[in-house]
């Protein structure tokens, strides 16, 4: 049997930090904050002490009564002193208090971590960050990412960050700071068959990022050079291969793609404008996987829903929109019953509710701040709540109608196993009689009674063929 006092030793491990007699390192800051350390445990402790105290001349002091004649000093740390003290209380105890420490000072804390190459401790705090606190890691989304690939270390915050850009690419590209980012983040990302953007498009914008390393390439391109058209093809050896240049219609290669013919190999130039049966030598990448997120609305459906929730006066596009939408309810998938409605939606609020109509491509919905709760009955208050519709699918035959009767905003039914979302007197409302939503015609939108107006002109019941219900989660776009 092993018994192991390992809180013991934390403890008198942390009280041997504040030796003041004993200690041989001193680690020096520019804000003339001074720590003092033991070579013993730093060595041990931390592979980035080891190597640098092995190449740190000891203080040579002339006074025979001074204790500091084999002190040696650090002075080339990159972080901020408060990290330091929190990060060498760890490599003393072993402990890491989060308790009271903001998102901020952790993730300067993983960092620190990493560049003092604590290895289980930045790898800790990274997971820590990515599973407790995306919302902040969201909100400080471009400098997250401009930060994380100054090393390699962080490959779980590379992916978790990829993710979101492959969705939301304007978080970057569009970014004031894109033509900053760091090529190997450039490069992460060009890898990825889901990326969501028109080829032609992210040619530009590479292109973009290529010309911006090199300040002194002629802003004209009628000015350009041999030389300068090699400057660029250097600079963007690792990027060009990723292009899926055979994803670009023969009229952007012409207008876009073109007037950089000389930094593309001949064999590739030659092989976009083959006309003839001739096989084609250059390598073909897979066209993206353009990701469809809905089976009855797209991504300008979902940009104009978000800019109403925002009583913007003008849509959002499609690539700036605010919101990501989650879906937690699919009729096709999940079930028609009205009861599964009920129970997959209970608890969630700032939701939308999405129907299509049978022998149509009407889409007909409602947005609900409040929480759906399946133990309620009764009115619910509200004043931001609206439906809408899209005639024929087609944003441009949109109706949106906000409510106007806060009381009669929203009914929570007692008869849950026959109505589902119930938007004011009927103007909205999912319901069956025999428990399924496509099965027969009860669904309808009558009169606008407490909203604005009436989402549909023809006022017949009507059997829903789809549903679909989103949680939406709110992207600050406006830090970039």
């Amino acid at each position: 049997m092993t018994f192991k006092f390992l809180d013991k030793l934390s403890d008198d491990y942390s009280e041997l930090l504040n030796d003041n007699e004993e200690y041989n390192v001193i680690i020096k800051f520019e804000d003339k904050k001074i720590f003092t350390a033991h070579s013993a445990v730093l060595r041990y402790r931390s592979s980035y002490f080891n190597k640098e105290l092995k190449n740190t001349v000891p203080l040579n002091n002339d006074n025979d009564d001074d204790n500091n004649n084999n002190i040696k000093t650090i002075t080339k740390l990159n972080m901020p002193a408060h990290i330091f003290e929190i990060l060498l209380k760890y490599i003393y105890g072993g402990i890491i208090n989060t308790e009271n420490v903001d998102s901020r000072t952790m993730y300067d804390l993983m960092i620190g971590a990493d560049e003092l190459e604590l290895e289980e401790l930045s790898k800790k705090l990274e997971n820590y960050l990515i599973e407790s606190q995306g919302t902040w890691l969201k909100t400080n989304f471009s400098f997250i990412y401009h930060s994380i690939f100054k090393t390699k270390t962080f490959q779980n915050f590379e992916k978790f960050c990829n993710d979101i850009i492959v969705k939301h690419p304007n978080l970057i590209f569009e970014s004031t700071e894109f033509n900053t980012l760091n090529e190997s983040a450039l490069v992460s990302i060009l890898n990825r068959d889901d990326l969501q953007m028109k080829e032609s498009e992210i040619w530009d914008y590479v292109i973009k990022w290529g010309t911006a390393q090199n300040p002194d390439l002629p802003e004209n391109l009628d000015e350009w050079s041999d030389e300068n058209f090699t400057t660029l093809k250097t600079i963007l050896l690792q990027c060009l291969p990723l292009i899926r240049y055979f994803q670009i219609s023969n009229l952007e290669l012409m207008d876009k793609v073109k007037p950089y013919e000389k930094i593309l190999d001949k064999q590739l130039w030659n092989d976009l404008n083959q006309q003839s049966d001739q096989p084609i030598e250059s390598t073909i990448l897979p066209p993206r996987l353009i990701l469809s997120f809905s089976t009855i609305i797209n991504e300008e459906h979902a940009a104009m829903i978000s800019s109403w929730i925002d009583n913007q006066l003008t849509s959002y596009s499609s690539r700036n929109n605010p919101y990501e939408f989650q879906l937690i309810l699919r009729g096709s998938k999940d079930g028609f019953a009205p009861r599964t409605f009920w129970e997959t939606c209970d608890g969630h609020d700032n939701t939308i509710v999405i129907t299509k109509v049978e022998g149509t491509n009407e889409c007909i919905g409602g947005f609900n701040p409040l929480a759906w709760d399946k133990s309620e009955f009764g009115w619910v208050k509200t004043n931001e709540s609206f439906i809408f519709s899209f005639k024929d699918g087609n944003i441009q035959n949109s109706i949106l109608s906000r409510v106007i009767n806060e009381d009669n905003a929203l009914l929570y039914t007692y008869y849950k196993d026959k109505y589902g979302a119930w938007f004011g007197n009927c103007e909205f409302l999912m319901c069956t009689d025999v428990s399924n939503f496509t099965q027969d015609k009860q669904s309808r939108c009558y009169g606008s009674n407490s909203y604005e107006r009436s989402i549909r002109s023809n006022n017949d019941e009507f059997s829903i063929i789809d549903y679909e219900k989103y949680l939406f989660m709110f992207i600050e776009n406006s830090v970039i």
